[in-house]
């Protein structure tokens, strides 16, 4: 009942916003005032990565970058990590021996079955009795569902200072903990989180376009790492430190995106969280349109809701930073975007309809003003992360921009009406998996930004 008065609220104060601007404002369109914003988000945390770019060639023209990366390196814990598993039969042993073949002195690897109803438990009890050094868990059929459950049943078995979550399907390099475990070093970083990219990117448009679509959420999340905003978790390749976990009380059972609760709630007790763009974690795309809406509706939903949860601590918490605050609300405006455009789209239409003075010209340019936006931004992220010639990533902006529209827009719309007038649920939405491909064979591709 709270996230749907909060919801409430907040529509009909954008609504309220929406018109004062229309009435009062002389431009022709309130929404451009929105889009400039993004702008300058945009451009705010570009200008942010260019500084640590600067900031990072003076320390090695110094002779210091090297020291400070060493003292880093000197940072080993031991580490946890915790792979859940729920019907993963096709995928889990070939997971298993990538993640035993990582490179590091001192981790433990724990396989949890989450009531599968397939032959998972079957094939983890055969896999625990060839591996030493493999712990598996098999959960009651009558347990708590979901993944938060299966991390708060576990956590108390680990002994790991740092507990790392992959994801049933999630493939990575030998060298993964060496390389993120340092970006932990500093005692007010509480997690860390690997760049996700979609290892069968080629099977067809669709993963294409996810891929694409990570890409270009690594560009934000990197350029929020650098004014040191809210960067979030993605929930495969995430490393968390035990204090930090035990300090939010773990994991939240009751949300429908893990990730997304816990960085928030992180966030709220001080805690920062880094991106580590040159540390990969490679996983599934999903391959067919319906099973993505699927997946898409539990990230959206989850992801409004943990906002809607945590409103007044975001307003209030003495402990959060002023800017990881802003950067929140900065980003919320992604979901206030399809509400103001759907609005405006019905006043000026009305207006159209009833034959007086309207903007409906202005407004229909709203939309290739957007995709201008978007486009713009995901041919940088795709030039700048995957190395694509110019037209290449040109074409592909504009197709994952098309398939961005066709997804979100509608998943958003959907999940608003959803929280206002529907009950609250827990419908996680599986992701089957079992159509990877080995992306650890193909090279390393030099990143430039300020981490690399």
């Amino acid at each position: 009942m709270k996230d749907r008065f909060v919801l409430g609220i907040l529509i009909i104060l954008s609504w309220a916003v929406l018109i004062i601007l229309q009435k009062y404002v002389p431009i022709p369109s309130p929404i451009y005032i929105l889009l400039g914003v993004m702008v300058l988000y945009a451009l705010l945390i570009q200008a942010a990565q260019y500084h640590q770019k600067r900031k990072k060639r003076k320390l090695i023209k110094k002779g210091l970058f090297e020291k400070i990366e060493a003292e880093k390196r000197e940072y080993k814990p031991f580490v946890s990590i915790l792979i859940p598993a729920h019907n993963e039969e096709f995928v889990i042993k070939d997971t298993i021996n990538n993640v035993l073949a990582i490179e590091y002195e001192h981790f433990e690897v724990i396989i949890i079955d989450d009531r599968s109803t397939d032959n998972t438990a079957k094939v983890l009890e055969q896999l625990s009795a060839e591996y030493e050094n493999l712990s598996c868990h098999i959960r009651d059929k009558a347990a708590f569902p979901g993944k938060s459950a299966v991390l708060n049943e576990i956590l108390p078995l680990t002994k790991g200072d740092v507990i790392c979550v992959l994801d049933a399907d999630a493939r990575v390099k030998t060298n993964f903990l060496k390389k993120i475990i340092p970006y932990l070093a500093d005692p007010d970083v509480g997690a860390a989180q690997a760049r996700k990219i979609i290892s069968n990117k080629d099977f067809n448009l669709l993963t294409r376009c996810q891929d694409n679509e990570y890409a270009l959420d690594t560009h934000f999340q990197l350029g929020r790492d650098c004014i040191k905003g809210a960067v979030e978790l993605r929930g495969n390749g995430q490393l968390v430190k035990k204090e930090a976990l035990i300090a939010i009380n773990g994991w939240n059972n009751f949300t429908l995106t893990d990730d997304l609760d816990l960085s928030t709630r992180l966030h709220l007790k001080g805690w920062d969280i880094r991106l580590c763009p040159d540390v990969n974690v490679y996983e599934e795309g999903v391959i067919s349109f319906l099973p993505l809406l699927r997946q898409r509706r539990r990230w959206v939903e989850g992801s409004i809701r943990r906002y809607l949860d945590y409103f007044l601590d975001v307003l209030c918490s003495k402990e959060i930073s002023f800017r990881v605050s802003i950067d929140m609300w900065a980003y919320i405006a992604e979901f206030i975007l399809p509400i103001w455009l759907v609005s405006e789209y019905c006043i000026q239409g009305f207006k159209f309809i009833k034959g007086v003075e309207n903007n409906i010209l202005v407004t229909l340019s709203i939309i290739p003003a957007i995709a201008l936006f978007f486009v713009s931004g995901l041919g940088y992220s795709l030039r700048k992360y995957k190395r694509l010639s110019l037209l290449i990533a040109i074409k592909q902006a504009i197709e994952t921009m098309f398939y961005m529209f066709i997804v979100w827009v509608p998943v958003v719309s959907f999940i608003v009406f959803k929280i206002i007038f529907s009950k609250r649920t827990m419908d996680w939405g599986k992701t089957a998996h079992g159509v990877n491909v080995n992306p650890l064979n193909e090279p390393e591709k030099k990143l430039d930004n300020a981490t690399e």
